[in-house]
């Protein structure tokens, strides 16, 4: 084969290749790859529910949430944040990414990621940074400032020295958010965003609106709920939200506040 010849069909070779390879991978404009469905774990195989808490880190705040999930059966754990949960947001997403190795070398089909407030922000740099989409089955969030939050903001500018690293990154604009909206976690996998008009800590609260993930203002199904942002973890409708999120049900907007009241109360 002459030189020429063989360079025309080395080239010929690559497109194939490349073709193929935009073929195998279905593309959302703005956002890079979608995820294959047959790649995505079985939504019917409940695996065991990791909690993220907020800025600080407070275990507390999730721990009754955790033991009713608990009892519904399903394994669950509240994660313990790295130093105080006020530092750099990837130190948290190592946290949440060693507790689903751990998971997933123990046994388990996949996680459901619960994700309160900051936490919620961890759980979708998780997902786009670490796969998360392929590993975990679902991710529930609780007033997460996922667009920022103007308390952040308004820290970072008045007062600088009393707003540490993640404070900074919860700011609307940060270099996290941004990589949340570039990499379209909310369409990635089944999520649930809930938030209560209430919310004076993530301000605005619908901040928690995420594109692709099927978003709940609290007041939207129970019209006369007055929760903020410190009760979401603890508010039965929202506990009915949360039970309802990870259940094998596909997700859907809820429509009966009385039902979600009593599903979290068992």
């Amino acid at each position: 084969m002459s030189p020429r010849r063989r360079v025309l069909v080395l080239l010929l070779a690559a497109v194939v290749a490349v073709a193929a390879v935009v073929v195998g991978v279905r593309w959302v404009v703005g956002l890079g790859p979608s995820i294959d469905p047959d790649s995505r774990p079985d939504q019917a195989a409940l695996g065991p529910v990791l909690l993220v808490p907020g800025y600080g880190g407070s275990r507390e705040s999730l721990g009754a949430l955790a033991a009713r999930i608990e009892a519904t059966g399903r394994e669950a754990e509240v994660l313990t944040l790295a130093g105080d949960g006020t530092g750099d947001l990837a130190a948290q997403v190592e946290v949440l990414d060693e507790a689903v190795d751990d998971r997933l070398a123990a046994g388990a089909p996949s996680v459901d990621v619960v994700g309160y407030s900051a936490g919620g922000v961890v759980a979708g740099l998780w997902v786009a940074r670490a796969d998360g989409a392929a590993r975990a089955r679902r991710v529930v969030t609780l007033g997460s400032p996922l667009n920022g939050t103007t308390v952040a903001a308004a820290g970072a500018a008045s007062a600088p020295d009393a707003c540490p690293v993640a404070c900074r990154q919860l700011a609307p604009g940060s270099a996290e958010l941004a990589e949340l909206a570039r990499a379209g976690v909310g369409g990635a996998l089944p999520w649930l965003s809930i938030w209560t008009a209430d919310d004076q800590t993530v301000t605005p609260p619908d901040s928690a609106r995420l594109a692709g993930a099927v978003n709940v203002e609290l007041q939207s199904v129970c019209a006369t709920s007055r929760v903020a942002h410190s009760g979401l973890p603890t508010d039965q409708a929202v506990t009915g939200l949360v039970l309802r999120g990870i259940s094998a049900d596909p997700l859907a907007p809820p429509t009966d506040c009385a039902a979600l009241r009593a599903a979290a109360t068992g």
